[in-house]
């Protein structure tokens, strides 16, 4: 492992190291390794120059799963510009309330990509600002040789020193984003944990399947500049020719989540080659809590030691991370293992008092990868408790080992009759319905009851539904409390989830209630 203070120094680093490797092979065959990765982020940094980027200068840019991706963020470390990575589903409304509040002197998009004219939308943007340019990039990027003088490289300072370079905007399932600043400390201290409890290695080949401009994004590029390993980079991951890649280069860790999780699974089930994917270690998960049952069924039908999940959020990701030596039942009911090292975790009940063993309240956290505040600091003050913790609004408990268990948000739960509703408990069991594929429950507004409970299901065929009574039976059948029963179904081709696999409740909430 190669650990170091800021990403540049990673890269270059790595270079060093093992020059040869391959960083990353996308869906094209292109390869391209730590030498030239190291190179091109170079020449991409020299011709950002004459864009105006510099040290503490905003950049935003909103760039698929590419090459071309990964060397601009490296250019732009190279540069000390401060960067804001934008999830590629975002629109118009979203980009305005970004650019408008960390104000970017370069705003880079793709051409049209995937039916959406990025470039309009930029330009649009862009003329409402008056020192802010756009730039358009494919598979090409701004480039100008050794003539061209680059500032001095950031400075190796100690981690707590080392300045803001990164606005994150939550992707959550609320409705408004929150601008999160972030540090390559604060980052590094999150890849770092999640690359120790998988025990990477650099004959791993990752499955790069979700939007490099996530959080993760950048904690799975440095866990590969730190150990040396290869991402397979999936553009698309919807595109037919993604699991023949993937099967292809040899995929050892099957990242990111729930529904790609499943995707594995059904591309499995239905390849007449047993095992689809003969390496695969594990199947890193996090963004949202799965199904128990999925980890089963992967461990069952394809190998490896099933889900290894990741708990965090955009302000502290990845405080907790489930390891290979972790018992079977864990890995499917917990989410993450144990805190990781230097990671402050706790529980706290409804009084205020700490929970014990077993009793559920709120995760509350310190630790190195937490975030230094939002951009709006007036949403600071809310963040944290009265010691300093700050409030990730999941709620779960501790068990005696210390393992984490997510039982719901504090946000959701659904309050009948004064009777709270763990939506995720129901969530779990509805999901081992053979008829089902997908499921949200949700509240509803209910003049009786103040809230009414709702299951949106997607089916696994369309022409065999999962019936109103028969859900309630099946329920019933698993012993769940009656108050707890979904008053309400309604059945959905697709549920809505954001790129890291989280359930847009507040868009189903929208559409049911009336």
């Amino acid at each position: 492992m190669i650990e170091t203070a800021t990403l540049w120094q990673l890269i270059e680093a790595r270079a060093d190291a093992t020059p040869d490797a391959i960083l990353a092979i996308d869906g094209d065959g292109r390869e391209m390794d730590f030498r030239k990765y190291r190179d091109e982020c170079l020449r991409t940094a020299r011709g950002l120059v004459g864009l105006g980027v510099g040290p503490g200068r905003v950049v935003s840019w909103m760039l698929p799963t590419r090459m071309e991706s990964m060397i601009l963020v490296g250019a732009l470390s190279r540069l000390d510009a401060i960067q804001n990575p934008i999830l590629p589903i975002y629109r118009t409304r979203e980009v305005r309330f970004i650019s408008n509040q960390c104000k970017p002197c370069l705003l880079v998009t793709p051409p049209e990509w995937r039916g959406f004219d990025y470039p309009a939308m930029a330009t649009e943007i862009a003329a409402e600002h008056e020192d802010m340019q756009t730039l358009v990039v494919d598979h090409d990027l701004p480039s100008a040789g050794e003539e061209v003088e680059l500032p001095p490289a950031p400075a190796a300072l100690d981690p707590a020193k080392l300045p803001v370079r990164w606005l994150f905007y939550t992707s959550g399932t609320t409705a408004d984003p929150k601008g999160v600043k972030h540090t390559d400390a604060s980052l590094w201290a999150a890849a770092k944990g999640m690359s120790i409890a998988l025990d990477m290695r650099p004959e791993d080949r990752v499955a790069f399947v979700f939007p490099f401009t996530h959080i993760g994004g950048i904690n799975w590029l440095q866990s590969a500049l730190s150990y040396g390993c290869t991402h397979i980079l999936i553009e698309n991951f919807a595109d037919p020719a993604t699991m023949s890649t993937l099967v292809k280069h040899g995929v050892t860790l099957g990242s990111a989540g729930t529904v790609f999780h499943e995707a594995y699974l059904a591309a499995h089930r239905a390849s007449v080659t047993k095992p689809l994917f003969p390496e695969m270690r594990a199947f890193p998960g996090g963004g949202a809590p799965k199904p128990p049952q999925l980890h089963y069924d992967l461990v069952d039908e394809m190998g490896g030691v099933g889900v290894l999940s990741g708990y965090g959020m955009t302000e502290a990701p990845i405080l907790t991370m489930s390891r290979f030596d972790d018992p079977s039942q864990m890995l499917a009911e917990s989410e993450g293992g144990i805190a990781l090292p230097e990671v402050d975790l706790r529980v706290v009940k409804d009084d205020g008092s700490l929970a014990g063993p077993g009793e559920e309240g709120e995760f509350r956290c310190k630790g190195p990868q937490l975030f230094r505040g939002y951009l709006d600091s007036s949403l600071d003050a809310a963040a944290y408790d009265e010691n300093g913790y700050f409030h990730t609004g999941d709620l779960g408990y501790l068990d005696a080992e210390g393992y984490c268990v997510v039982t719901g948000r504090l946000k959701d739960v659904i309050i009948r009759k004064g009777e709270n509703i763990p939506a995720k408990e129901v969530e779990d069991l509805l999901y081992q319905h053979p008829k089902v594929a997908d499921v949200a429950v949700i509240g509803l507004p209910d003049a009786r009851s103040g809230e009414r409970c709702c299951a949106v299901i997607e089916c696994k065929d369309a022409n065999d539904p999962i019936a109103f009574e028969e859900m309630q039976q099946f329920l019933r059948d698993q012993q769940l409390m009656v108050q707890k029963i979904p008053e309400q179904l309604e059945i959905i081709d697709q549920i809505p989830r954001n790129p890291t696999g989280k359930i847009q409740k507040h868009e189903l909430r929208e559409k049911y209630s009336d």
